[in-house]
């Protein structure tokens, strides 16, 4: 008899990491990845799976015809995987130890996450210690963090149980018939992706205090053991977070389960008018600073992609207008040079964010002849052909004497752009959308991921790329922002921070439609169907409530602004 007819199932046939194989029916990628030899504890245990695209968790029952590969923290996917596995061991020792503190996620800085702390004990280096400890010890009896699923109602009650608000406001608009948590010991969370399946695999961590709150760090791109030393955070950076929280406070909105419920009960409205008021103080408090020392004659404004660096500048300028300044703008996207003469990144693609994309020869001329109030004929690139459009369409300018060159860019920062100009008659602006909207209290909202949204329905509306393009372009843009962009933020005069505390419901109308063109097998699928499931969680706002002067009508079109 064979073994079929025993009732034993037959194995299953699949790829594994790029080799064939078999694998005993209904096994896990988990007990797949024993089984070939891979470590259950420590740096080189997988912590996750890509299984046909999609990103799972290694407990993930595996089928015929499968492909899959182990995902290691050593990777950017696999990194994202650590880091929010840590904050479920940081989230299960703090219920341990400290019961009545409420630690509240930040935005990445001092290469770790930045919490709040609120409640007994305050925070000190002792009880930090005291916590980090309690980390360690959960680490070392590589405890299993588990993939538990319950209906809607047995998720509610137990966060409600637990004084989870935050998570209850999340799963009220929930409109699963399951929910997936992860348990480790007593402790239970909403599960947001995949996570390591055993505290054993994530060796290497630190905590330590940072101004009023906790830092969590984790190991560097390359680097083995727990980070140690002083982290370094950008002091302006760390003050606009500090800000936009505030902000978010003011609107009473601080979790996306906040915006749902906002936008159920008609008060999205309101909070849209008054999220756009605080970016207008913000931008007349600029204007204000730039006019202040009188000697002002370029007004330099950065930022990385998608940043909203265009709608800012023409913002800023109507408050120059405001205060009697008559401002002059010029961007750099129009200085760079035709697409084949663009340089290439590692991969052999063109490099758009490298500052010799731009034609600093030109730019520096210009400069210099606009200073002296001589006529410059400034170009204009056109995105969809890569090139600059002929010589006699180009725009005539000159500076009158009262005038302010405002210039806009991904390097205006960089000292080679404007090397000509005195630092003295420079005020330099940095723009970056750095949401403070979380999931909930120990799942934070990646900026990174909010940038790409943008980009990804601006380059599909209006620039002539696909989804699938500006996807793959995606880990070549942020190398060049690493090295060409971040370095130069501490320059600095002041920073604005040009996220709103909605727009996420509203890129969500657009984006959505448009990741779903991306198809399966595709190498993009992995991080469109990432995305896909992000935005599941928000309520759609329509784009009709968004004002015509608003940043995020960069990104969706409708501006008062003509770009």
């Amino acid at each position: 008899m064979t073994a079929t007819a025993q009732g034993a199932e037959p194995p299953i046939s699949l790829i594994w990491d790029g080799t064939a194989l078999e694998a005993p029916a209904r096994a896990t990628i988990g007990e797949l990845s024993i089984s070939q030899g891979c470590p259950t504890t420590g740096e080189e245990a997988p912590v996750a799976a890509v299984l046909d695209g999609r990103l799972v968790s290694l407990d993930h029952v595996l089928y015929e015809g499968a492909e899959v590969r182990p995902v290691h923290a050593r990777e950017p996917v696999g990194r994202e995987v650590y880091r929010r596995s840590l904050n479920v061991v940081l989230q299960a020792a703090l219920r341990d130890v400290f019961p009545g503190v409420r630690l509240v996620v930040g935005q990445s800085q001092g290469g770790g996450y930045y919490h709040d702390w609120e409640g007994d004990p305050g925070i000190t280096d002792e009880t930090v210690r005291s916590l980090e400890q309690a980390m360690v010890k959960i680490v070392e009896e590589d405890l299993p963090i588990e993939l538990v699923r319950v209906g809607e109602r047995e998720a509610l009650r137990l966060f409600r149980s637990r004084g989870m608000r935050d998570r209850v406001l999340l799963l009220n608009t929930w409109w699963h018939e399951s929910v997936r948590l992860v348990r480790l010991g007593d402790y239970y969370d909403i599960r947001h992706g995949p996570v390591a399946p055993n505290t054993g695999r994530l060796p290497f961590f630190s905590l330590r205090t940072l101004r009023d709150g906790l830092l969590l760090r984790f190991p560097g791109v390359g680097h083995k053991g727990s980070p140690r030393g002083e982290p370094k955070v950008v002091a302006p950076l760390f003050d606009v977070f500090r800000e936009t929280k505030e902000w978010n406070r003011i609107l009473g909105i601080e979790t996306v389960g906040g915006l749902n419920a906002a936008c159920l009960s008609g008060e999205v409205d309101g909070i849209i008018h008054v999220a756009e008021g605080l970016h207008e103080q913000k931008v007349v408090h600029i204007a204000e600073d730039l006019c202040r020392s009188g000697s002002v004659k370029l007004a330099l404004i950065a930022g990385p992609s998608s940043s909203g660096k265009t709608t800012f500048s023409k913002r800023l300028s109507v408050q120059l207008r405001v205060l009697g300044v008559n401002p002059v703008s010029v961007s750099v996207d129009d200085y760079y040079v035709n697409r084949e003469d663009t340089p290439l990144d590692r991969d052999g693609e063109y490099d758009f964010e490298a500052i010799e994309a731009v034609d600093l020869d030109l730019f520096n001329s210009h400069l210099e002849n606009l200073t002296q109030g001589r006529e410059v004929r400034v170009p204009r690139f056109h995105f969809a052909s890569g090139k600059r459009v002929p010589e006699d369409q180009w725009v005539p300018m000159k500076l009158g004497e009262k005038d302010v060159l405002v210039v806009e860019g991904i390097h205006a920062l960089n000292p080679r752009l404007s090397e000509i100009v005195s630092d003295e008659v420079k005020f330099n602006i940095y723009v970056s959308a750095l949401t403070q909207l979380c999931l909930d209290d120990a799942n934070r909202i990646s900026t990174t991921d909010v940038r790409l949204l943008r980009r990804v329905v601006r380059d599909r509306l209006f620039r002539g790329y696909s989804v699938n393009q500006t996807l793959s372009k995606w880990p070549s843009v942020k190398r060049g922002e690493a090295r060409n962009i971040f370095p130069f933020q501490d320059r600095a005069d002041v920073m604005f921070n040009s996220t709103l505390v909605y727009e996420l419901a509203v890129l969500k109308i657009f984006a959505q439609r448009y990741l779903l063109e991306v198809m399966h097998g595709e190498p993009e699928f992995l991080d469109a169907y990432r995305l896909l499931k992000f935005l599941d969680l928000f309520i759609g706002v329509s784009p009709d409530m968004v004002p015509r002067t608003s940043i995020i009508r960069e990104f969706i079109g409708g501006s008062h602004f003509e770009y």
